[in-house]
């Protein structure tokens, strides 16, 4: 099951910023950190991120002392296999510092580094919080992976401009605050949440879920075939599906990147038994102004879905 590259169907997304107080909060801190963030004391940190999933973040720790330069954005390429351009390459050389998912989700950019002449310093994300290849790599949906990478590479803005040192704590003081409504709403979920289930159409969401104190009941057939990127069995599936049909499963998380058509099958299985379905993505909507919109969008979904 691999992300769609050509036209994504984001249902529950499309409103992403508009209505909700707490993603006018958070869109309102990112302007005024922006407006009244101190000058750059020295010359700014040339960072490349692989994925916008991380852009946002880095491009906020950074600030005014680091220009960064996002390889994939959006859904304009399937991040597991992307083929990386001369120019991503060259991008990659210029850099001082890299920031890489990691956990095998994007090892092109791994290889491009490994072919330079002179290799940036790089805060590989899966290795900052302890993950080895085969582990889930949506790391992006770990609220406690996120702050780890974020102090990492701020720990590695320090040591590439010193004098600079106090500005990246500033920013990365900043930038927690602005995180303020994702943890308000984690927090709302969490206490409401207890003993309710939870099946994925893909691995994405599993680490918010569980954050949030969901229960996974996704057949683990089903699970192991997802992570693997191989197609379920068909007893897998029937599993799953009769997991709808009981009540064993409160919530479908349903990956809207998706393509193919078994998670579509599901989804209207679910539909059909009256299990709400909360529409995630892996990358970041076209549209969306921030990370934390996007985030705390898709944890009001889930919210509503839960009766929270």
């Amino acid at each position: 099951m691999k992300l769609a590259r050509l036209t994504l169907s984001v249902l529950l997304l499309a409103g992403i910023g508009a209505g909700c107080g707490s993603d006018s909060d958070s869109d309102t801190a990112a302007d005024t950190d922006s407006s009244t963030a101190a000058a750059c004391p020295t010359e700014p940190v040339s960072v490349v991120v692989t994925v916008d999933q991380w852009g946002d973040i880095v491009e906020q720790l950074g600030g005014e002392c680091a220009e960064v330069t996002t390889v994939i954005k959006g859904s304009s390429a399937d991040p597991h296999d992307y083929e990386p351009t001369p120019a991503d390459t060259a991008e990659f050389g210029d850099g001082q510092l890299v920031v890489l998912n990691g956990v095998d989700y994007d090892p092109w950019a791994e290889k491009a580094i490994a072919t330079l002449d002179r290799e940036p310093v790089v805060v590989d994300g899966g290795k900052v919080v302890g993950l080895e290849e085969g582990d889930n790599p949506h790391i992006w949906y770990s609220p406690a992976d996120v702050r780890e990478i974020a102090a990492a590479v701020t720990d590695e803005l320090k040591k590439l401009a010193p004098d600079a040192a106090d500005y990246f704590d500033a920013q990365l003081s900043t930038w927690g605050t602005s995180m303020k409504p994702y943890d308000d709403e984690i927090a709302k979920i969490k206490a409401a949440a207890q003993g309710k289930t939870y099946a994925a159409s893909e691995p994405v969401f599993d680490y918010m879920a569980d954050a949030v104190g969901l229960t996974s009941a996704t057949p683990q057939g089903y699970q192991n075939a997802a992570l693997n990127e191989t197609d379920p069995s068909p007893a897998d599936i029937a599993e799953f599906e009769q997991s709808l049909n009981d009540g064993t499963i409160d919530v479908l998380v349903y990956n809207t990147q998706t393509e193919g058509p078994t998670p579509e099958q599901l989804r209207r299985v679910a539909e059909d038994a009256g299990v709400p379905v909360v529409e995630v993505t892996e990358t970041v909507p076209p549209g969306t102004s921030s990370f934390v919109t996007w985030q705390v969008d898709q944890l009001k979904s889930l919210a509503t879905a839960l009766g929270v």
